[in-house]
């Protein structure tokens, strides 16, 4: 076998370099979302939850003041072996069992009394449920400025009739905003503190209190009072609003790679040095931002599915169902992330052609005006005659290949109704608008809303 250059010497130790996704970069991992769902991160949400809980406990008399304050400070993952907590996960059957023993060695080496108060009336799922609970502008954009710039609707994949390409804009913005609202609310749900069996019973008396200031004390998005170590809804609608978004966002990205073909050419993605070349055909440009849209629209729904398939879980504790959910949802936290992130880098850079979209109106001779025409001549002629006249027109259209303004101010039955310039002002696609504006102002309205509902919490 000949020599290969990119084969190290045998025996010789391998370094990684470039981007800790590894081989195929960021085409699938944004590394954004890979940084908040990496080891290091993952172990400090279980953390967050442990300085949480003894503060709570804390406010609340259960444990002394001076042990939630080592406790605390002790809760830094920079502080932890990740691989040593991870080879001993594999005995125990999750990480938070090794991860409350480290932290309690730590806060030992400090004050021996403090010690036994970590991790007081919890279990490991409260930890690790609640430790995974700590990790939109262009589109609008798009919709104002073409809210007048026409184009071909397409419905089967043949012309249908005029719309605006920003009322198409707005339609794709749309389901993020209501998407963000949502999950917002799921999200909120997903931070937990149950104890043994969802009791709480080794906290006494002072377990509802516990649990108040835990919801307050708390990272980020606080939790809920009711615990959710079986009853597994508020973790599987955050799968689905996940799997909803990345959907989405996929039917955006075949929007765009449908209407940058060559023969339609009305959008083109970001241009790069060296993006969407071909290995072989040095004139391609290929939609690579759509596809890897498209890419992870096509994974979400196996993980959850994954995650319904995980919902029925035996008795108070679950029994590979709960484990289950620990990778999926981190790969769907990660599809979805890098689908977003691809999102955006294709609307901010999206380049539009109205031009094109306009020589594309034209390419019927007159015919997606139709519609238009036979509802002008229904008040007088009665809409089945109308529609009629307009389909024998139509024939006549598509077989002698003229416009059919022309075919229709030939018509004496037409002329009778309808003026040179009535036919004019039908056969123009601008005017054509029905309710767009207002949808698009409605759409826009709901997310100028929810940027300043948001702003604040930035």
């Amino acid at each position: 076998m000949r020599d290969d250059p990119t084969r190290p010497p045998h025996g010789a130790r391998i370094t990684m370099t470039g981007s800790p996704a590894g081989l195929f970069g960021e085409l699938f991992v944004d590394s954004e979302m890979a940084a908040l769902f990496d080891d290091r991160a993952t172990l400090q949400g279980m953390l967050d939850f442990e300085a949480a809980l003894a503060r709570a406990e804390a406010e609340v008399g259960v444990i002394p003041q001076q042990a939630a304050a080592v406790i605390a400070a002790q809760c830094d993952a920079a502080l932890y072996d990740i691989a040593a907590i991870g080879q001993a996960a594999t005995l125990a059957g999750n990480p938070a069992i090794p991860l409350v023993k480290a932290l309690t060695a730590r806060v030992a080496a400090v004050d021996a009394e403090s010690a036994k108060w970590v991790h007081f009336g919890a279990t490991s799922q409260d930890v690790i449920d609640s430790g995974a609970a700590q990790q939109q502008r262009a589109l609008a954009a798009l919709a104002k400025a073409h809210r007048h710039t026409p184009m071909i609707g397409r419905t089967f994949l043949q012309q249908a009739v005029p719309i605006p390409f920003g009322l198409k804009a707005a339609q794709w913005l749309d389901t993020v905003v209501a998407w963000h609202d949502d999950f917002t609310l799921f999200g909120q749900s997903s931070h937990q503190l149950g104890g043994a069996a969802g009791t709480l019973a080794s906290l006494g008396d002072r377990a509802p209190a516990v649990q108040e200031a835990f919801s307050r004390i708390m990272p980020s998005i606080g939790a809920v009072m009711t615990p959710s170590h079986t009853a597994r809804a508020r973790q599987v609608r955050i799968a689905a609003e996940l799997g909803i978004l990345t959907g989405h966002l996929g039917k955006i990205a075949l929007d765009v790679a449908l209407m940058a073909q060559t023969e339609i050419a009305e959008l083109a993605e970001p241009e790069a040095p060296g993006k969407g070349g071909s290995s072989a055909m040095p004139h391609k440009r290929n939609p690579v931002l759509c596809t890897l849209i498209l890419a992870a629209a096509k994974r979400t729904p196996g993980l959850v599915a994954t995650m319904l398939a995980a919902m029925p879980q035996e008795h108070e504790r679950g029994l590979g169902g709960w484990h289950a959910e620990w990778p999926t949802m981190r790969d769907l936290h990660l599809t979805a992330g890098s689908a977003l992130g691809q999102t955006v880098a294709l609307i901010e850079g999206l380049q539009v052609f109205p031009e094109a979209m306009r020589r594309n109106l034209d390419l019927t001779n007159g015919l997606v005006m139709a519609e238009r025409v036979s509802l002008a001549l229904a008040d007088s002629l009665g809409r089945g005659s109308a529609h009629h006249l307009l389909e024998e027109a139509s024939r006549a259209c598509v077989a002698s290949g003229r416009h059919l303004r022309d075919l229709l101010a030939e018509d004496a039955t037409v002329s009778a109704h309808l003026s040179p310039a009535d036919l004019d002002a039908l056969f123009d696609p601008a005017t054509y608008r029905g309710a767009s504006d207002a949808i698009i102002d409605r759409i826009l309205a709901a997310y100028e809303a929810e940027r300043e509902f948001m702003s604040p919490h930035a």
